[in-house]
């Protein structure tokens, strides 16, 4: 996501470098700059007015540090101000001591609301809490078995109502039923119109009112850009939303939904869906993504990752290999396959400080990685053991075996042995990789 904005972005600051100062001259120019990429990725006019004025003030201020460069100073406080306009602190899924606490999910029809609902629920069963979902979409067809298609899909309790019309009853139900069985979430999914009127603005009240919500969550489309914050104003100013989750991210989309929510209306953002699976769900912390904007990369967000699929005893063991310099082609095939669980390598190659700026338009696919793995896969297991005993016959028959070409299999060995060597060297230093150790 963003990448169209952080190329605009990068073309702003280049024209600063090899500059000796900051001067007022130089910082309206590259600001001009800065104000266009933010309308051109739909930012709200306002927020984007607003945001450049408070750069400015600063940059020709006193907050410039001299050991920077022109360009980086002015990266700087761009930084510091997108993260302010992006809320600042990172905003938390409500919790009460009642049972169960509720969250009410509202927003348009079509911008994934349902299947939001499902992926809150998988997060929160990834964090040991036992959701419920409630099916008060009584309105839109299938909507009542899709949620309870992806209830069974996660195990995860449904209280629907497939007969009934009355919202507000089939709320009440299933805040008694959530009560009964003990549930920590009750996630009530509801009706959603094409463009907002006053008969669904008066059911959600009447559903909130029913249930109580602790939370009010507005799933927004994150692609309609300005008209997202539109929608949040009006959700906010009837219901009192309590936060938001922008789905349709995981594109090149212009993104402007996100920087300009939490300005223009105070809710904050939640959640960011990243594609259609119900794993496809990431906090928002305002740091990181302003962090990602700006092609920085986002470290929270790649630990986040790990922590959710990495096994922490196999990470363990691994260390202690490194440490004794056992490191195999078994034990890479094994951290290649933790790598895909946590998504596209081409994403979290963005989350790196310093590598997502630099990728361009280069593509590192699910592809790639197969063919890896083919290559280690058609290796015998005293091959993957010992690579040392891999003469050109060997070589030969592997590249055959996988569908490769022997070029590619030497490339392999030579970047798996430069890996060796790295992971020598940060033994002997005493500093082997962080993610492989608890946080």
């Amino acid at each position: 996501m963003f990448e169209a904005l952080a190329g605009r972005l990068e073309q702003a600051f280049a024209g600063l470098r090899g500059r000796g100062k900051l001067t007022p001259e130089n910082v309206r120019a590259s600001l001009r700059e800065v104000r266009r990429a933010l309308l051109e990725a739909d930012v709200n006019y306002k927020v984007a007015r607003d945001f450049i004025k408070s750069v400015e003030a600063r940059a020709v201020g006193t907050e410039v540090m001299r050991s920077l460069s022109p360009d980086q100073q002015l990266i700087k406080l761009v930084h510091t101000e997108l993260v302010r306009v992006l809320g600042g602190e990172t905003a938390q899924l409500a919790q009460s001591g009642e049972v169960p606490t509720r969250i009410l999910f509202v927003g348009l029809q079509g911008s994934g609301k349902t299947t939001s609902v499902a992926k809150v629920a998988r997060w929160l069963q990834k964090r040991k809490q036992i959701p419920m979902l409630a099916a008060c979409d009584v309105h839109r067809p299938a909507a009542v078995d899709q949620l309870q298609r992806l209830g069974a899909m996660l195990d995860v309790r449904v209280h629907a109502e497939p007969d009934s019309r009355d919202a507000v009853a089939v709320a009440r139900n299933a805040w008694e039923e959530g009560r009964r069985a003990a549930v920590d979430y009750l996630l009530i999914d509801t009706a959603g119109r094409l463009q907002i009127d006053a008969a669904l603005m008066q059911e959600l009240r009447e559903v909130r009112d029913a249930c109580q919500p602790q939370q009010i969550l507005l799933v927004l489309d994150g692609l309609t850009g300005q008209e997202a914050v539109a929608v949040s104003e009006t959700f906010h100013a009837d219901l009192g939303v309590g936060g938001a989750l922008l789905t349709k991210m995981e594109g090149d989309g212009r993104g402007g939904a996100a920087v300009s929510i939490r300005a223009a209306t105070g809710v904050p953002i939640l959640f960011v869906g990243t594609g259609e699976g119900t794993e496809a769900l990431e906090p928002f912390h305002p740091e990181g993504m302003a962090s990602r904007i700006l092609g920085m990369g986002d470290v929270l967000a790649l630990v986040e990752r790990a922590q959710e699929t990495v096994d922490l005893a196999e990470a363990e063991k691994l260390q202690k290999r490194l440490a004794k310099n056992e490191f195999t082609f078994e034990h890479f095939l094994q951290q290649l396959r933790e790598m895909r669980k946590m998504g596209p390598l081409e994403d979290l190659l963005k989350l790196i400080p310093g590598v997502g700026s630099k990728l361009g338009n280069v593509a590192v696919g699910e592809k790639d990685m197969r063919r890896v793995e083919a290559i280690v896969l058609s290796m015998t297991r005293e091959e993957r053991r010992r690579p040392e005993i891999l003469n050109g016959s060997r070589r030969k028959r592997i590249a055959r075996g996988s569908g490769t070409t022997v070029q590619e299999v030497n490339r392999l060995l030579r970047d798996f042995e430069q890996m060796r060597r790295m992971f020598g060297r940060m033994r002997k230093g005493g500093k082997l990789p962080g993610l492989l150790q608890r946080s």
